[in-house]
């Protein structure tokens, strides 16, 4: 069975009506996690830390969904 692995990260957007950081140096990767529930988790943790910021934001990436594991050599692999 493939991982389903999650992205959550997040930082000061430029305007809170897009998804433009201010800073990518300054991006907060929370972590990796193994599943939904527990990426879910970590990102209601840091938005609720940061609620009174209207321009902190803080995202789930869905990395499993960046590999394709039925293909030899998926989109990302041919980058590099």
């Amino acid at each position: 069975m493939a991982q389903r692995l999650h992205l959550v990260f997040g930082g000061e957007l430029i305007d809170p009506t897009k998804t433009a950081f201010k800073d990518v140096d300054d991006i907060h990767v929370v972590g990796i996690f193994p599943n939904y529930e527990s990426a879910y988790n970590a990102w209601k943790a840091e938005a609720q830390r940061t609620v009174d910021n209207a321009h902190m934001r803080y995202f789930i990436a869905h990395l499993h969904r960046l590999r394709d594991e039925g293909v030899p050599a998926s989109s990302s692999e041919e980058l590099g």
